[in-house]
């Protein structure tokens, strides 16, 4: 690659500012130089048919559960889903785990990913992800209800938070796993930390039964499991929401359209796993928060195209403008995962993180939905100007 680059393309999407159609984007090293009105510049490179568009975020995923694909099958019944997960991480070797992670990555990055928030068990994919061609956040997961337990999770993500770099294209993060698995008094604790915090929230109705009167599906696999333990319960999912001021929250499938987010939290919607459950529809549309997305694991989605999550808003929520799903797939997720100054727009001074996308022959009134009402797979992935 030259140091400097110039390529046309029949849109081009900035994200942070409108479409531009017959344009040119500009590379200089791993950073976009310029983006520029057709006649200009003179390109190296005409792309032809294709939106040049910010690489991909997937705000949301388990790498970890790539190898259950087909092999837990979600239902009505979430806790029943839950105790099959469980019983596949528990018949998996280390080696097995790492394997899954390398070929969820793979699948990740044939589908124009270039930021990946991952929740690990034991922080399982740093590896992986630290040495990969994009960006990431690793979640160590913490569990435990009790006291007991708690402190146990706590010092072993406090021991490898000891290890890990605090900078650079891969970064740490906790993820206290859901209210109904977490001691209520950590989220306090981990509300303090200025390191990405991620938890699922509001995910079931079931869940909010347990946590408002103790009782339901929760009460008796929680016992099955042998973590019951009801005082350390938080009482409210608000009560999460006002404890991390700048938390993630995944799912979030049954809040309060209400709930009083601020500008410096977020929520990741997973729109093919919320399906697959058989949710009412996600009041998103109607919630002041930044929205971002999640393919959720392969125990609960087909695939980890995050292209094919952004397509199926479009498709089911019509009311919701393209502009704002094409930012739920790149710009929201880089902000939420605190890449937003590095990468998730073509702006000049970010990171040279793009996808080629073929269009369809079409001319409609808004160029997003050349993006988004099509089914034209992503051509090629450019990350920090690199070719993947």
């Amino acid at each position: 690659m030259p140091d400097v680059i110039t390529y046309a393309a029949r849109w081009i999407f900035p994200v942070d500012a409108p479409p531009l159609e017959r344009g040119t984007i500009t590379l200089r090293g791993d950073t976009i130089d310029a983006i520029d009105p057709p006649g200009t510049r003179t390109p190296d490179v005409d792309l032809g048919n294709v939106a040049i568009l910010p690489g991909f975020v997937n705000a949301h995923t388990h790498l970890d559960l790539t190898g259950a694909r087909g092999q837990c099958p979600p239902t009505a019944d979430f806790t029943q889903w839950l105790r099959k997960v469980i019983a596949f991480r528990r018949a998996h070797t280390p080696t097995e785990v790492q394997a899954d992670i390398a070929t969820g990555l793979a699948e990740c990055l044939k589908f124009g990913t270039t930021l990946i928030g991952d929740i690990a068990s034991g922080g399982a994919s740093w590896d992986r992800l630290a040495s990969a061609p994009c960006r990431a956040v690793v979640f160590h997961e913490l569990l435990g209800l009790s006291e007991e337990r708690m402190r146990q999770s706590w010092q072993a993500a406090r021991d490898w938070l000891a290890v890990q770099p605090s900078n650079g294209p891969c970064i740490p993060g906790l993820s206290p796993h859901a209210p109904y698995s977490v001691l209520s008094t950590q989220y306090s604790v981990l509300g303090g930390l200025s390191i990405p915090i991620a938890t699922h929230l509001a995910e079931t109705r079931e869940e909010l039964t347990l946590l408002h009167e103790h009782a339901g599906p929760f009460v008796d696999f929680l016992r099955e499991m042998n973590v019951w333990h009801p005082a350390g319960l938080i009482d409210d999912v608000n009560d999460v929401v006002r404890r991390l001021p700048r938390g993630i929250f995944v799912h979030g499938n049954y809040l309060d359209p209400a709930t009083p987010f601020s500008p410096t939290q977020s929520l990741v919607v997973c729109p093919r796993t919320h399906r697959a459950f058989g949710h009412a529809p996600h009041p998103f549309p109607c919630m002041k928060v930044r929205v971002a997305l999640g393919t959720d694991s392969l125990a609960s989605n087909p695939d980890l195209d995050i292209l094919a999550e952004a397509r199926f808003l479009r498709q089911h929520y019509r009311e919701v403008a393209p502009a704002a799903i094409l930012r739920m797939l790149t710009q929201n997720g880089a902000e939420a995962l605190g890449f937003g100054a590095v990468t998730g727009s073509l702006t000049t001074g970010k990171s040279a993180d793009l996808v080629v996308l073929p269009l369809p022959n079409a001319e409609p009134s808004d160029p997003h939905d050349l993006v988004l009402d099509s089914d034209l797979p992503v051509q090629a992935t450019l990350f920090r100007s690199h070719w993947r």
